[in-house]
């Protein structure tokens, strides 16, 4: 496929993929063949701890808005005791991401455009609510990273160290994996070896770089 018509002229303008997938997909995989591969890579689950850093303006409105419930002893916020009370509840999930969204986008767009000035063939963001929040317009490609279900909920049970009830709730805030496949530019299946991942990461990394220099 062609890199989006956003750019102008060849390769010009940095083009900027987006990595996103369900929890336990195994986005950060990926992310991390595409970082070995040469492009330059940033999480933005990894930019949302930082907006929320304490004496961050996100922090002081987190903290007014859900009270001090939501802090670890020594002050920080308490991620996973956040995550649970917004499980269940679409409300207070869209009030903290609209403390913690605009953050987050600002610190995406400075690292496209220090990648850009540092002279990178390509750049990443590993955005797992990419769809949820609307962001496709953002990436010239978007490369959804998919699996099965119970793979998933095995994954993200060993991770996070949460019942298996956690980790379907989980699940249950993201957009369906169906919609998702339908607006991906493309999809990698995690379901096999990490071998086979990686052959797939490499060979869409060269279709891309090729649509670029078209």
């Amino acid at each position: 496929m062609n890199i989006k018509d956003s750019r102008t002229d060849g390769c010009r303008r940095l083009p900027k993929l987006g990595v996103t997938g369900g929890v336990g997909s195994g986005k950060s995989l990926v992310c991390r063949r595409l970082q070995e591969l040469g492009v330059s890579v940033c999480s933005a689950d990894e930019l949302a701890r930082q907006a929320v850093e304490p004496g961050t303006k996100a922090y002081d409105q987190i903290v007014h808005h859900f009270g001090r419930q939501v802090l670890t002893p020594d002050g920080g916020i308490d991620r996973a005791g956040l995550r649970r009370i917004i499980i269940g509840d679409d409300a207070a999930r869209k009030t903290l991401e609209g403390f913690v969204h605009p953050e987050v986008m600002r610190q995406m767009e400075k690292h496209f455009a220090d990648a850009e000035k540092q002279g990178a063939s390509m750049a990443a963001a590993e955005v797992p609510l990419l769809f949820e929040a609307g962001l496709e317009s953002f990436f010239d490609a978007v490369i959804l990273v998919s699996g099965d279900m119970e793979n998933r909920l095995q994954r993200v049970m060993d991770r996070d160290n949460v019942s298996r009830q956690e980790a379907g709730a989980l699940m249950k805030t993201q957009m369906p994996e169906a919609q998702k496949r339908k607006r991906a530019d493309y999809v990698i299946d995690n379901n096999g070896s990490i071998g086979r991942m990686q052959e797939e990461v490499d060979r869409i990394y060269a279709e891309l770089r090729a649509a670029c220099k078209k």
